[in-house]
């Protein structure tokens, strides 16, 4: 058997080096060994943070309400386990927890969307979910996740930055909007050492925002690009990476970080 041997490289005509810098290392995965449960994992926001929770090493459990589209998620981030079910179930949620193996790290909510429409043509049931869906959701999972989640683990929710300027046709989406980060910092209050925090985004470009603009996608897209600040639209892989970055910050808790490209200024 023969061998070749590559030729010696000096310091100073290093790729990876200079006479003033040091080689160029990997960053250990920030999540190896954890566990990260995502509720709504089985398309845009929740499946991009599982795709990054996993690449930092984690193992990873996805939910979601449509079967076939779970089972292709879990397939493509090599999920630990999945299970399909309606977050606002609240019994089915209650089985998902009491079956899932501990300790859990960190919990993910995006399941659910935005309620838009004008106040006086939206009927009192519609008004009830509206308000209390996103945290009555929120709550059930922070109730379950007590004694599950290890402390200094994270429970991270979903709202948005785009109905907090008040407008015709946003309907009760101002007021669910306004409530979820002083609910957010309640809840972090009762739930410590478990840190709770809240991620307000813009518009993203997911399969949500496809199916709520219909044929105004491609022309949302095209003002989002020219008017952002970014210069660009805010995509699912940028909010993954301020839920992981949330998730390894253990100093953080309580709190609303906005992601939407300078969207509410302009």
């Amino acid at each position: 058997m023969s061998t070749t041997a590559s030729p010696a490289v000096s310091p100073s005509t290093s790729p990876n080096t200079s006479p003033n810098t040091s080689p160029k290392t990997r960053h250990a995965p920030e999540l190896a060994g954890q566990t990260v449960v995502v509720i709504g994992g089985s398309a845009g926001i929740g499946l991009a943070t599982a795709r990054r929770a996993r690449a930092e090493g984690a193992d990873v459990v996805l939910t979601g309400r449509d079967p076939g589209r779970l089972e292709h998620a879990a397939a493509d981030v090599g999920a630990r386990s999945s299970a399909a079910f309606d977050a606002t179930d609240t019994e089915a949620l209650a089985e998902f927890f009491r079956d899932l193996p501990t300790p859990i790290d960190h919990v993910l909510i995006t399941a659910g969307g935005p309620h838009y429409g004008t106040l006086l043509e939206t009927d009192a049931a519609d008004v009830r979910e509206a308000l209390s869906s996103p945290m009555v959701v929120a709550l059930e999972v922070a109730r379950l996740v007590v004694g599950r989640v290890r402390p200094g683990g994270a429970l991270l929710l979903m709202s948005g930055t785009g109905a907090r300027r008040v407008g015709h046709g946003l309907g009760i989406a101002s007021a669910t909007t306004a409530a979820m980060p002083s609910f957010t910092a309640a809840l972090a209050l009762e739930l410590a050492p478990v840190r709770v925090n809240l991620i307000a985004a813009g518009f993203v470009d997911t399969p949500l925002s496809a199916s709520l603009l219909g044929d105004r996608l491609d022309e949302r897209r095209d003002e989002l690009r020219t008017t952002l600040p970014i210069g660009r639209v805010v995509g699912p892989d940028d909010v993954a990476a301020l839920a992981v970055h949330l998730m390894t910050n253990t100093a953080l808790t309580g709190a609303t970080y906005d992601i939407d490209g300078g969207q509410q200024f302009v």
